[in-house]
């Protein structure tokens, strides 16, 4: 007899590394960004497998439902030109493949030389009882907010600095265009902002 919850495992596993494939092998960034929402989908099956129910939700709303969309939407707007980019991928091939190559040689001389300490596995098991019968969501929020607290923050600091790097390198400087400077406007007083004008009275007839 098949066991149903392996059976689906495995396909949700298979489609979820497929997917995962075709997001950086895909030649049109529309078609990548929805292997990516299709990768998010099996993950939150795999998670509803695991009987986390609150983190396969909140891989649907948000990621599926407001990231990956955000992510289509830039995509079509930008209107990337494919030209440009496989220009600067051949002209930076060259130092790509050796870094690369230097990368891949270090990930497997780590691997070879790897030793686990025979404690490290109990390590891994989150310190909670399962036998006091809580939800995942309250157990889920009880990890994050006491024992992996700094970590948590230490995540949200690296999504912020991602999102300003991501603010520079999009930052685009056309000429003809009026900025904002801040600091002449925190220099402005009253009086070069605001003008008294006495309007004469009219006599009436």
């Amino acid at each position: 007899m098949i066991n149903m919850t392996a059976f689906l495992f495995y396909v949700f596993s298979i489609v979820l590394l497929s997917a995962a494939v075709f997001v950086v092998s895909s030649r049109n960034t529309v078609h990548g960004v929805l292997f990516l929402i299709l990768a998010f989908f099996n993950a939150a099956g795999l998670f509803i497998l695991a009987h986390a129910e609150f983190l396969a939700m909140m891989l649907i709303i948000v990621y599926v439902g407001a990231v990956a969309v955000l992510f289509l939407f830039v995509v079509m707007m930008l209107n990337i030109q494919i030209g440009e980019i496989q220009f600067v991928i051949r002209r930076y091939s060259l130092i790509g493949s050796f870094v690369g190559v230097i990368l891949a040689i270090e990930l497997v001389l780590m691997l070879v030389n790897w030793h686990t300490s025979p404690g490290a596995f109990d390590l891994t098991v989150a310190p909670i009882d399962l036998q006091k019968g809580i939800p995942n969501t309250q157990a889920l929020g009880n990890l994050l907010y006491t024992h992996y607290a700094l970590i948590f923050q230490a995540a949200g600091l690296i999504l912020l600095i991602a999102m300003v790097g991501a603010i520079v390198l999009t930052l685009r400087h056309r000429e003809g265009v009026r900025r904002q400077i801040v600091g002449d406007q925190f220099a402005r007083e009253v009086k070069d902002c605001v003008q008294l004008v006495d309007i004469p009275r009219t006599s009436k007839g």
